[in-house]
């Protein structure tokens, strides 16, 4: 059952995306649903971290001693200060292993 509903969700996925990606078919957006659209990346990504973040164990935790607020509030300074991804993500993943040994 859980392959059926994988498959099924990577065909819903796939006929989506070629809807709006294979040339021979003539759907056109408009400049206002493309403008629209444009904020669902970042909406989705936001409702994934925020809660892995801020939430531990049902309670909000703003404190010292949360690992993931730590590391993420590094890697918001170390990408406004570096602007290169990839030494961003090594060091705040760095620093959050450390964290998670030493807490």
């Amino acid at each position: 059952m859980t392959l059926l509903i994988i498959f099924l969700m990577a065909l819903i996925t796939f006929s989506t995306r070629y809807l709006l990606i294979h040339p021979k078919i003539p759907l056109k957006l408009s400049a206002r649903m493309v403008s629209f659209l444009s904020f669902s990346a970042p909406a989705v990504l936001t409702a994934i971290w925020v809660p892995i973040i801020f939430i531990r164990e049902g309670q909000l935790a703003l404190s010292l001693s949360n690992p993931y607020l730590i590391s993420a509030s590094i890697a918001v300074y170390v990408a406004a200060k570096t602007t290169n991804i990839y030494f961003t993500l090594l060091s705040s993943g760095a620093i959050f292993i450390i964290l998670r040994i030493t807490m």
